[in-house]
């Protein structure tokens, strides 16, 4: 039985002692205990792998690691809260973003951080890796230059490209909304929803939601709302005013609050009381910045029926590694060429179907630790893919357990 002590607080010795070496390692899947199984694994028995790969390419991806390999590729322009701290500096992060790849999707993954905020060349360097790789998953990339970096790497490689801060984030938003808007009693096509922040993660919930029904939605940057009179709107935003905002709210995040449903919160900013009481009855809040939420739960919960941080110390964690293990699985297993909208929508379904008839105010998306959720993500993700046509199909037993439901 383990002696640890779960709920102390986390000290700096217990960090730094954790990451010394990094939190990573390679290990061979056949034992290297003879000369025979050097061998096998090596000369002169790995010779005829690479001359079947070589006579016939889709070996590559039956008799190498490539096709279940994730890349979690930074820059390090926009890590955590730390900002631009440039790519030495951002790998631990990447590291325990390939630790979570192997942890609860049970894929290889590897960090690679780049030395280089030039897209060109980003772009350049991931098409001559790429036989060494089977999806790419974008970590930490500033706005509004990751919205370029996605797009360009999804048309330059045959295989899937996220940008899990967007995404990522996204789709486990509207799995927590479904939810939220079904214990409330609303239905998307009526509910207006206020996004605070219109970096990487706010245009892509704006779109997930555009994309599942969502009535309405007002999201605000840092010079107020977003809406179709402003003149110092980049292509992004500007294509956002264009869908959003349909009574032109002119003002700050006070004023789009008016008579809002949902509040949705991606910033740093900070979200007076008087505000969320503004909204309507019943009302939703998402505070999701960290370590700093929006507005403190306690204070929300005083005007809003369903509160939701990013933080695990409060009920209703919006986190990631609900998604983006199960995406990736999932895309991988059905050998989609890339990650549709319709493939996001299916994983924040399945996400929300796992809290079942056991939704409450306080429960409205599963624990990250859940068995069930990378699994359940998988699977509908490869229906999803199959069903946009995006499949190659893949070899067989790359998908045994996914539909046992094992991981």
């Amino acid at each position: 039985m383990s002696t640890i002590d779960t709920t102390a607080p986390i000290t700096d010795d217990e960090v730094f002692a954790s990451h010394a070496g990094g939190k990573l390692t390679v290990e061979s899947t056949m034992p290297l205990d003879s000369k025979r199984a050097l061998s096998i694994a090596y000369t002169p028995g790995v010779a005829q792998v690479s001359r079947a790969i070589r006579d016939d390419p889709a070996r590559h991806a039956t008799h190498t690691w490539a096709s279940r390999l994730v890349v979690v590729l930074s820059d390090g322009t926009a890590v955590l809260g730390l900002g631009d701290i440039g790519a030495a500096a951002s790998l631990p992060v990447m590291e325990g973003k390939s630790a979570l790849f192997r942890e609860f999707g049970g894929l290889n993954s590897i960090p690679l951080v780049i030395d280089t905020t030039d897209v060109d060349e980003i772009v350049e360097t991931m098409v001559r890796l790429r036989p060494s790789f089977g999806a790419v998953n974008l970590e930490d990339v500033v706005a509004p230059r990751c919205f370029e970096l996605e797009q360009r790497l999804i048309e330059a490689l045959d295989c899937p490209v996220m940008h899990d801060d967007q995404h990522g984030t996204a789709v486990v938003v509207l799995a927590a909304l479904t939810n939220a808007t079904r214990l409330t009693g609303r239905r998307f096509a009526d509910t207006r929803v206020v996004i605070a922040g219109a970096g990487a993660a706010g245009i892509a919930v704006a779109d997930i939601l555009l994309e599942a029904g969502v009535g309405d939605i007002i999201l605000t940057d840092s010079q107020g709302t977003i809406h179709r009179d402003r003149d110092d709107l980049n292509v992004v935003k500007a294509r956002v005013a264009a869908q959003t905002n349909r009574e032109n709210i002119i003002g700050g995040v006070t004023e789009a609050l008016e008579g809002a449903d949902v509040f949705i919160g991606v910033s740093s900013s900070q979200v007076p009381e008087e505000a969320v009481a503004a909204m309507n009855d019943d009302a939703i809040v998402f505070a999701l910045s960290n370590p700093d939420p929006e507005i403190m739960p306690e204070v929300a919960a005083r005007h809003a029926a369903v509160v939701a941080t990013g933080r695990s110390d409060f009920p209703n964690q919006i986190n990631n590694v609900l998604a983006f293990p199960g995406i990736f699985r999932g895309a991988l297993d059905a050998g989609a060429r890339r990650i549709t909208p319709a493939m996001k929508v299916a994983a924040a379904t399945a996400i929300a179907d796992i809290v079942g008839e056991e939704l409450s105010a306080e429960y409205i998306v599963p624990s990250p630790l859940d068995e069930r959720v990378a699994a359940g993500v998988a699977a509908a993700v490869i229906a999803a893919a199959h069903q946009d046509g995006v499949t190659e199909g893949v070899a067989d037993g790359v998908t045994d357990g996914v539909a046992d439901g094992a991981v």
